[in-house]
């Protein structure tokens, strides 16, 4: 004989509550990332219009883009095992992570634009081109993605005590 497998201490399934705020503020987290990601994949590498940290010479352009990079990775990880984790203890509920991941996605874009780009000035978007197209392009995006997050958000706390949640859950003991 075998002995049993042990199995973390989660609520059965049918007693997993969904966790709003948790998944909302989870997917802020994945969306925030993957914000980044595609700033420093298309914005840093393929176009090469810009680096992190502009105000020094190109090798420490290149370091500050590496850095962004791992910062973006971590976050994607420990966004995803908290989301797994969601999923696991039927916590997650969904329309409260669709908000969470469109208010990160617009805040990390609005943040970039208004904080890195004008206020601290660690880069612009294109440099020797009129600027004011590209801001507004930049910033409208970010406003949009805010304005559909906050939006969802809205109406899941509306829909929210009946938002079922997702996960498996654990399996009954046998």
């Amino acid at each position: 004989m075998s002995d049993p497998v042990r199995r973390p201490a989660v609520p059965p399934p049918s007693e997993a509550e969904p966790r709003p705020r948790r998944s909302l503020g989870v997917c802020a987290l994945i969306g925030a990332a993957v914000m980044a990601a595609v700033d420093e994949i298309v914005f840093h590498q393929l176009l090469n219009w810009h680096h992190f940290y502009d105000r020094s010479t190109p090798s420490v352009g290149l370091l500050s883009d590496g850095l962004l990079h791992t910062a973006e990775l971590l976050a994607l990880v420990a966004g995803f095992t908290l989301w797994a984790d969601l999923r696991r203890r039927g916590a997650l509920s969904p329309s409260h992570a669709r908000a969470g991941l469109f208010l990160g996605a617009g805040g990390f874009q609005l943040f970039d634009g208004i904080v890195d780009h004008k206020l601290l000035r660690t880069h612009q978007i294109r440099y020797g081109v009129d600027l004011l197209p590209y801001d507004l392009a930049w910033n409208a995006a970010g406003v949009v993605l805010l304005g559909v997050g906050a939006a969802l958000a809205v109406r899941a706390g509306q829909n929210g005590r009946g938002d079922r949640s997702v996960g498996r859950g654990p399996e009954p003991s046998r």
